[in-house]
């Protein structure tokens, strides 16, 4: 997810490969701060844990065509290859469950809302287990 705004592209990606492969990189731009990249390997009962998690929100199953483009507000991007099934999503950054409410498709946005929220607050997590971005004092 990302917008183009006062301080320049910022934005959020992660990217799980098929050997269990995490890549992820921030970019905020706010008081110059640099990209943030970091990878590791997750384990097989992590990746069948997010499996399972896109599984479950059926977002496999939702037809994005009624879904807003991409606008001055950024986007939001999505692709999932998984079990033979593959889907590629791109529409309007949303911000808030209220963003979703005035669309012509507010369930499918909000199953999409709830996915990448979900998939922030574990990848987040995982990152700052692993990893030391703010030291302790």
């Amino acid at each position: 997810t990302g917008h183009k705004g006062r301080y320049g592209h910022e934005f959020f990606r992660f990217e799980i490969d098929k050997y269990g492969m995490l890549k992820y990189a921030n970019n905020s731009n706010y008081r110059r701060d640099s990209i943030i990249q970091k990878t590791l390997q997750l384990s097989p009962m992590l990746i069948n844990e997010i499996q399972r998690i896109i599984k479950d929100s059926e977002i496999m199953h939702e037809d994005s065509s009624k879904w807003p483009h991409q606008d001055e507000n950024g986007r939001l991007q999505l692709e999932i290859e998984m079990n033979g099934q593959s889907i590629n999503i791109e529409t309007a950054k949303i911000s808030s469950l209220a963003d979703t409410l005035s669309t012509e498709d507010p369930e499918g946005l909000r199953v999409l809302y709830y996915l990448i929220q979900d998939f922030k607050c574990l990848i987040l997590s995982i990152i700052s287990l692993h990893f030391k971005i703010k030291p302790i004092a």
